[in-house]
């Protein structure tokens, strides 16, 4: 389902983990390789219109990766043992972007977050992710507490 479908279901939880994506700018994704290994790399994302977008270079290994498997997951980044940020996961398929007009709302909000539209720096992928599952992990007093969300449908 499209990121704001998702946040119709949890709103609370969408806004966790637009939160724990957003403060770094970037988050973790892992996809699976042409010989069944796990690949993790570090992709920046937007959130724009009802999408969670991924724009990736020109045949960079994770989005060939992706449009021979869609299967993927997101993890925001993490960045002191303690974990005391939390964790947020999105699991789910990237959906392949071709449509110009959404391609050009990507632009639109990639040169609002940082001053670039990607078609200046050549040829690029782009996906939304159709968010089938979330989970986050949130320390509250010493102890983690676990919200995890997955959609009825069975991908």
């Amino acid at each position: 389902m499209k990121w704001t479908e998702f946040k119709g279901h949890q709103p609370d939880l969408a806004k966790l983990g637009e939160e724990r994506f957003d403060k770094t700018g970037l988050v973790l994704l892992a996809t699976l390789r042409k010989d069944g290994w796990p690949r993790v790399s570090p992709v920046e994302h937007i959130f724009a219109g009802d999408e969670l977008y991924l724009g990736m270079m020109w045949q960079s290994r994770k989005a060939l990766d992706l449009l021979r498997d869609p299967r993927c997951s997101l993890h925001n980044a993490v960045s002191d043992t303690a974990g005391g940020q939390g964790e947020f996961k999105v699991y789910g398929k990237a959906v392949e972007v071709k449509d110009p007009s959404e391609r050009s709302r990507f632009s639109d909000a990639c040169f609002e977050k940082m001053k670039l539209r990607p078609e200046e720096l050549g040829s690029y992928h782009l996906f939304s992710v159709d968010v089938s599952s979330a989970a986050a992990a949130t320390l509250h007093q010493g102890q983690w507490v676990h919200d995890i969300w997955r959609s009825r449908v069975n991908d």
